[in-house]
Formats: structure tokens, sequence, C-alpha cells
């Protein structure tokens, strides 16, 4: 069975599914999307291809959207993969998809002590993160706060920053918005 079949095959379990679970017989969606029966029957049971001209009303008739009617069945669309990426003492795993949170990004860092201590960062916006295991030094222009795990520091990037670890490696979940992304994922510009 190919992919296609297999989604085919999720298409046609999704129509028969909604359609029981409004309570309608074939007659009733069929009236409703403007279908035979017949036709909306070999198309439940895989006896007929579905045409996207006849998925369009069925979704109509069903209260649904096209989209959500062919959505994949799999979980590319849920689970996000991170790919570890190295760099400079620090190991990024990337938690968002670009397109997500308005612009947000979540990231998981570890972050060793050999990492270059390097200058200050300041950019525009804010940011949170949360300790996950060890200690993060937060430097905040003059003052240096300790964060231990389970804590959690949230400032405005525009005070001058870095974050190094404190006795061992520290991992930490991390949120930017834009500018913190750009600041501190993008190796070719001076990072905070």
């Amino acid at each position: 069975m190919t992919q296609e079949d297999g989604l085919e095959d999720v298409i046609r379990r999704r129509i028969r599914g909604l359609r029981l679970a409004r309570g309608w017989s074939l007659d009733a969606l069929a009236a409703r999307c403007h279908l035979s029966p017949s036709t909306l029957s070999r198309i439940e049971t895989g006896h007929r291809r579905i045409a996207l001209d006849q998925l369009v009303p069925i979704a109509r008739a069903l209260d649904t959207t096209l989209d959500q009617l062919v959505e994949s069945p799999g979980d590319e669309d849920v689970v996000i993969r991170p790919q570890p990426q190295q760099l400079r003492g620090v190991t990024t795993w990337l938690l968002s998809r670009e397109s997500s949170l308005q612009g947000v990004t979540v990231a998981k860092m570890r972050i060793t002590p050999d990492k270059p201590a390097g200058p200050l960062g300041v950019h525009p916006g804010r940011e949170w993160f949360t300790v996950l295991s060890g200690t993060a030094s937060l430097q905040l222009g003059e003052r240096t706060i300790l964060v231990e795990a389970g804590q959690a520091a949230e400032f405005s990037t525009m005070v001058p920053h870095r974050v190094s670890a404190h006795g061992g490696p520290v991992e930490i979940l991390e949120i930017f918005d834009h500018d913190g992304k750009r600041a501190h994922l993008h190796p070719s510009e001076d990072a905070g």
C-alpha cells in the first residue's frame, strides 16, 4: 500500500465516522452533498477513488474543512524531533517550528563551563528561561544572579546580559522573541 492509499483510507474512515457520529444514513449525507447514495457508499468502502470535486461538498455537508478531512494521519505535524546544534560550549535543541507561536522560539540549551565568556549582549525584547538541571549564572549588567534547577528568570534584553554555567553543565529551557532568537541562535551574529 502506498502512502497515498493509506491517506485515502484515513479519509474514507473520517467520512464514515463523521456521518455515523451525526446519526446520518448514506441517503441523508448524499442529499446534503448532492451525490448519489451509491457513489457515497463506494467512496466509503474503497470501491471508488475519491475526487477533489467530491471531497469539497462532502466536507461542507459534514461541517468540517477540507484540510481537516485530508490532514495527514502521521505525527509530523505534532511531534518535533529536534536535532542538536553545537557551538562553543552550547548545545541547542529547537523545540518550536519556525511558523509557530507568533514569532516566539522555544529552545532547550545545554551550556558547559567551557563556553567562552564573550561580550554581554543587548537587543530589544524580553527573555525568559527556566533551569532544568544544574545552576545558571545570569549576568545582568553589573549583577550576577545564580538561578537554580526549578527556578526561572525573566528580564529585559536591553540590559547587557549573558547566561553561563555555574559549577558544571546547566540545562535550560528558553523562550526567545524574534530579536532574542536572532541574537542567541545565529552564530554569525554577536550573541548575548
